[in-house]
């Protein structure tokens, strides 16, 4: 299942770079022609939203799959493995659950939205919604996997805490060890120094 997801998101980071390149052409081409030319491509801010709303969910999804969502495990770090095994399948059930209610959610709006047309480009709101119901489905299967394996036991003991720390939290850490083991050495140092 690993494989699978893996080439998933790799098709959704391709489809990421594909609506964030149209994103800058519509926008930016906008902007000339309404200097330049005192005209204007008129779908131009509609689609650029769309296509924000979709890059936004699915980079939720690629960033779910690649634990890179900030979180603080300041608790579960402290516990065990079989407490950290409890933390992590207790929120991968409420995010499950969550994922349901969003997709509950965006389905009705997609069905409510069928049949109305989006002001300028005249496509169907339920594309808009559409989003929601992608990010669920994939945000479901996502986390049903990491259960499944945290369940069987195939997940280590460092992949039990799903969070990854700010940039400027990991440079703390990083900066922390380094002192103590200069402290180590001087200690070391100032040990051999008074034996002599």
């Amino acid at each position: 299942m690993k494989w699978l997801l893996d080439g998933y998101c790799r098709l959704l980071n391709g489809l990421i770079a594909l609506a964030l390149a149209v994103m800058v052409v519509l926008v930016f081409g906008n902007v000339v022609l309404r200097y330049a030319f005192n005209s204007g491509i008129t779908v131009s801010e509609e689609v650029s939203r769309w296509l924000f709303v979709w890059l936004t969910f699915l980079g939720a999804i690629v960033a779910l799959h690649q634990r890179d969502h900030l979180g603080s495990d300041m608790l579960v770090s402290r516990l065990g493995p079989t407490g950290r095994k409890a933390c992590l399948v207790g929120g991968q059930l409420l995010m499950l659950y969550i994922a349901w209610l969003l997709f509950q959610g965006s389905l009705a709006q997609a069905l409510i939205n069928a049949d109305v047309q989006a002001p300028v480009t005249g496509a169907s709101v339920a594309l808009l919604y559409a989003s929601g119901v992608v990010f669920a489905v994939s945000a479901g299967l996502i986390i049903l996997d990491d259960l499944l394996r945290v369940l069987m036991g195939r997940m280590s003991d460092e992949d039990l805490a799903m969070v990854k720390e700010s940039e400027e939290a990991a440079e703390l850490q990083a900066l922390q060890a380094e002192i103590k083991c200069e402290n180590e050495l001087f200690g070391q140092h100032a040990a051999q120094g008074a034996s002599k």
